[in-house]
């Protein structure tokens, strides 16, 4: 059983972080936040994958504008991620943004991280102190060195040294996170880190990598992390699509058996019998399950024949080979198609079974 840490709570917006709320997950948009129609297009997409924050860059002024026209299409809270420029940090925050992430001392000095601070207490908004292994100050690199699993102490002593500034000024609606692109450093800092605030923590393994790369590192170092309790919200950050780091993301809350949002998948990983385009059929079943809410368990099986009886712990599934397929329930044919009409007619079932859920839900 995992107890997880127990840290002050905060909220962005409408979601609380910390305390006894769920771990969040989260992701950051890749598209110009200053192209209001992209930006949230893709956020919609993000949405409908259950992300529950929303990060946006904001490098200039006109990407700051832009939130308050953002804000007005989503329903998810909106962070804006600042570097270096205290001006932009209270223009994002003017114009609606929810939560900013800074480095306080990277702000231009004393007087321009009080204006950021007056900001967020005026308009009710949380600050994340983000340190990452490339951003410590030289003073205490050289004082302990570059972050390592042995002697993460330069992250620790930054992020801690960040948050005393905005204490000084007598905030404290804060989130820290100290992000390494190496795993072990990750975890190293972050339990030494939890040990020495309580805070709530936002998890990362910064410039992670793509799909595959990127799942292993965050999986491990933020899987670790949370099995020991560890951690309040987290970002899966791949060189994707953001709404694979809502995938991924879920899917690591599930395994640890922290939160499960939706259906989950099982499929087998192919053999000599497979006679169907199993790799694309389970990715689109997957990417469909990314839409629904009901908590079932679904099977993609390549081999009519044994298929069934290897799933029989699924809700439902599929099977298919030689021109036929099936749909099969418990590990019983339900029903036999034309392997064509096979993902359409599945489809048709699943959405039988989220509307189930919904009308049980809503009584």
């Amino acid at each position: 059983m995992i107890i997880r840490k127990k840290t002050r709570q905060i909220h962005i917006g409408t979601v609380a972080i910390g305390g006894e709320a769920p771990i969040i997950v989260q992701s950051m948009t890749n598209t110009l936040t200053g192209d209001v129609a992209a930006t949230v297009r893709q956020i919609h997409q993000l949405e409908r994958a259950g992300c529950e924050l929303i990060r946006v860059a904001v490098p200039d002024l006109a990407a700051a504008e832009a939130i308050t026209a953002i804000r007005a299409q989503i329903t998810i809270p909106l962070i804006a991620d600042i570097h270096f420029d205290s001006r932009l940090a209270v223009a994002a925050m003017e114009h609606g943004a929810q939560g900013i992430r800074i480095n306080p001392g990277n702000l231009g000095g004393p007087d321009k991280l009080a204006r950021v601070v007056a900001s967020a207490k005026m308009h009710g908004v949380p600050i994340r102190v983000g340190v990452n292994s490339g951003s410590i100050e030289k003073e205490l690199l050289k004082q302990y060195g570059y972050p390592t699993p042995e002697r993460p102490d330069a992250l620790i002593a930054s992020a801690l040294g960040n948050v005393r500034l905005l204490e000084q000024q007598g905030f404290f609606e804060i989130k820290i996170s100290i992000k390494s692109s190496d795993t072990l450093t990750t975890i190293a800092g972050y339990r030494q880190l939890a040990q020495q605030t309580d805070y709530p923590l936002h998890l990362g393994v910064t410039e992670a990598g793509g799909l595959i790369a990127g799942t292993v590192k965050s999986s491990v170092a933020l899987g670790i992390l949370l099995a020991e309790g560890i951690g309040d919200t987290f970002r899966i950050s791949l060189t994707r699509d953001p709404v694979e780091e809502i995938r991924v993301g879920y899917e690591l809350l599930r395994s640890l058996r922290i939160r499960e949002r939706g259906p989950e998948l099982i499929s087998c990983p192919t053999c000599g019998r497979t006679r169907l385009d199993l790799f694309s059929l389970a990715e689109k079943v997957e990417q469909h399950l990314q839409t629904m809410q009901a908590n079932i368990k679904v099977a993609v099986m390549g081999c009519v024949v044994n298929g069934p009886g290897e799933a029989r712990e699924a809700d439902i599934g599929i099977a298919g080979g030689h021109g036929v397929g099936i749909i099969f329930k418990k590990g019983e044919i339900f029903r036999k198609v034309a392997e064509a009409e096979l993902f359409p007619v599945f489809l048709e079932e699943l959405e039988k079974l989220e509307a189930e859920y919904q009308s049980r839900a809503s009584h």
